[in-house]
């Protein structure tokens, strides 16, 4: 894992979305398209503006999402609310939205599972407090769906259930960048950092791991 440690959550934002281009801009000119999985929660939307702002060819873009709130649309639980609101209309046409309003959720799920690409290109994550990632959450089976790119969590997690990549999904990414910002997580990715299973975020195996964070390490975790 490739640890950067910034001084606040702008700037966090700033070297997230700098890191995004730099990698769109390989995979544009390596396979001609850039396939990009992001998170829901508000940590990412400064970073998506920034991108929208940015030089990214979002023409040869695609914007799947990683996990969304089964809710109606236009809900503001929704994810893909958050991202209609941040982003233009010339980049929402990159979007690919989790089918979280169709009758069969599981049947949803497999479709959505069939339109991803190969491999994606770059997943962002994010972290919760109690370590989960995506909707990835604590002592849901949804942690140990293991033949899926996509399942629906079995339980609600903070009001709704859940679609979510898999472990699967994000496992094969060529990379992976989380983005952690905001107080309240220092146990959590001490954890993730130290690939603790006893948190989803710890059980991810991908070797190409970025890390972007406003969390200095504390002084027992410095180096003497």
């Amino acid at each position: 894992m490739v640890t950067r440690v910034v001084a606040d959550a702008e700037a966090a934002a700033v070297e997230a979305a700098s890191f995004v281009e730099m990698v769109a801009a390989a995979a544009i000119a390596d396979r001609g398209r850039f396939n990009f999985a992001v998170s829901g929660g508000k940590t990412p939307w400064r970073m998506l503006e920034l991108l929208a702002e940015s030089e990214l060819n979002w023409t040869r873009t695609s914007l799947f999402q990683v996990d969304e709130r089964i809710a109606p649309t236009g809900s503001m639980q929704r994810n893909l609310t958050h991202l209609v609101l941040t982003l233009p209309l010339v980049c929402q046409a990159a979007i690919r939205p989790m089918p979280v309003g169709a009758d069969d959720l599981t049947t949803a799920a497999s479709g959505y599972e069939y339109s991803l690409p190969d491999r994606f290109d770059l997943v962002h994550l994010g972290l919760g407090p109690d370590g989960h990632t995506a909707s990835l959450v604590p002592n849901d089976p949804i942690l140990d769906v293991t033949d899926r790119q996509v399942a629906i969590t079995a339980g609600e997690y903070q009001g709704t259930r859940r679609m979510s990549l898999t472990y699967k999904a994000i496992d094969r990414a060529r990379q992976i960048m989380f983005l952690v910002t905001g107080e309240g997580k220092e146990g959590a990715l001490s954890k993730l950092e130290a690939g603790d299973p006893s948190v989803p975020a710890g059980r991810i195996s991908n070797p190409n791991i970025t890390l972007i964070t406003d969390i200095a390490p504390s002084e027992s975790e410095q180096p003497a």
